[in-house]
């Protein structure tokens, strides 16, 4: 009887989410490159302006890193037409919210209007592309604003560092090497002329995707985007070259040391393919299985059962170019972190030579089927999805199709990229250690 109860409410979940989460929109190019992406919804009178821009800390010079993440806050400095100290006074007093966000592969922005305040979010995404003002005084302020951002973040706060040093051991050609708030020392050593040579490289229309979502009209949205956007000159195109890395083939060992924490850490790191391909897919479900929740097979064993650890994880961490999986451990009393490995790799071993549990697979799907329910259940998260999917993946309607590539996946295949990828050769085994003050 649970049995048939566990099937129909599968049968009822997927049902909903194939019948009830496609999302509509609409996508065209302007003469001067932009692409842009529209998607109506009537159903509340809140909008979201959006411009995603294809350049992230992958993107800089070695000895300029930081660049991209500086100048997410600097294009917050103002405008020819938006006073210093004025973007978010002007975006609040009108009922709105706004933020931005950086990764290694790209740049984000966005506001959350009224509907009526429409053309208010377009203009100021339309001012920050074709009239920032770029000069010493804002170069200077958001200098301190991202040190101290470095203070409160990384410097400051425990376990900030692991992924900074799983990277670094993991890539040695590709710039995912690095950090995305990058070296302050850098920052400091950049002139004015190559913060402006930046901006002229990369904030060009040819180079975003604008996505406005939520209560529209289209052909309206339409005209008040070729007037705001449509004058805009199309910068030169950009080359970008992939660097390949090295296959790893032979095991990789390390340590790393914080001041900030007093219980260390293990982490085993595998460098694994782009976040565009069905392995990284893969990896996701296989990251779940093994942690995701109380329930998972990582926290029962080494939490619950044999109290060897405070916290176990497994984490897939894809991006355009390459992914890093990792899992980690934080020992309790008097554990050792090569007992910790060996446990993880018993259940890593187990993926790699049975299949899961058919109940185990089913619970999968259910949760990926939730995760793809919620991550478009707000406008907000649509225009997310919408920019995220068009410019890291190139595929704008993967926001409907992406659940049905985990739908296909079959338990064989978790067995088999967890035999490919998930190997003590193919890893970096990273000890994440108290610092002595």
């Amino acid at each position: 009887m649970k049995k048939s109860i566990f099937t129909f409410a599968s049968a009822v979940l997927v049902a909903f989410s194939m019948n009830a989460q496609k999302v509509e929109f609409e996508e065209y190019d302007l003469d001067n490159g932009m692409h842009v992406i529209l998607h109506q919804d009537n159903s509340a009178p809140v909008v979201t302006t959006a411009v995603m821009y294809h350049v992230g800390a992958k993107d800089e010079q070695p000895d300029r890193t930081g660049m991209a993440h500086f100048f997410e806050h600097l294009l917050f400095e103002g405008t020819q037409n938006i006073g210093k100290g004025e973007w978010f006074k002007l975006v609040s007093s009108n009922g709105g919210r706004n933020n931005a966000n950086t990764t290694d592969d790209r740049t984000y922005y966005y506001e959350i209007f009224p509907s009526n305040k429409l053309a208010l979010g377009l203009w100021m995404e339309s001012e920050r592309l074709l009239h920032p003002i770029i000069g010493q005084d804002g170069v200077d302020t958001q200098n301190e604003v991202v040190k101290e951002e470095k203070r409160l973040r990384v410097d400051n706060q425990p376990y900030s560092r692991f992924l900074e040093n799983v990277k670094k051991n993991i890539f040695k050609k590709h710039p995912y090497k690095g950090t995305t708030i990058g070296k302050m020392k850098h920052l400091d050593a950049a002139t004015l002329e190559e913060f402006l040579a930046f901006n002229k490289k990369f904030y060009v229309p040819n180079n975003a995707t604008l996505v406005v979502a939520g209560d529209i009209s289209l052909e309206t949205t339409k005209k008040m985007i070729q007037d705001y956007f449509g004058p805009i000159p199309r910068g030169a195109a950009i080359e970008r070259t992939v660097e390949q890395e090295d296959p790893i083939t032979a095991p990789i060992s390390a340590k790393a040391y914080d001041p900030n924490i007093q219980i260390p850490a293990i982490i085993t790191a595998y460098r694994t393919p782009s976040m565009k391909t069905r392995d990284s897919r893969v990896l996701d479900m296989v990251s779940s299985y093994l942690s995701s929740g109380r329930s998972s097979i990582l926290y029962k064993k080494l939490v619950d059962t044999k109290k060897m650890t405070l916290q176990v994880g497994a984490i897939n961490l894809s991006q355009e170019d390459y992914g890093t999986y990792i899992v980690y451990g934080l020992p309790q009393g008097e554990t050792k972190l090569s007992d910790i490995v060996k446990e993880i790799d018993e259940e890593i071993v187990k993926i790699q030579t049975d299949l899961i549990s058919e109940k185990a697979y089913q619970k999968l799907q259910n949760k990926f089927e939730n995760n793809f329910v919620n991550s478009n259940a707000s406008v907000e998260g649509i225009a997310n999805s919408l920019a995220r999917y068009n410019v890291l993946f190139g595929d704008t309607n993967l926001i409907n199709t992406e659940i049905d590539i985990y739908r296909s996946i079959t338990r064989e295949e978790i067995r088999e990229v967890a035999k490919k990828y998930l190997n003590p050769n193919q890893r970096l085994t990273l000890e994440y250690l108290p610092e002595k003050k």
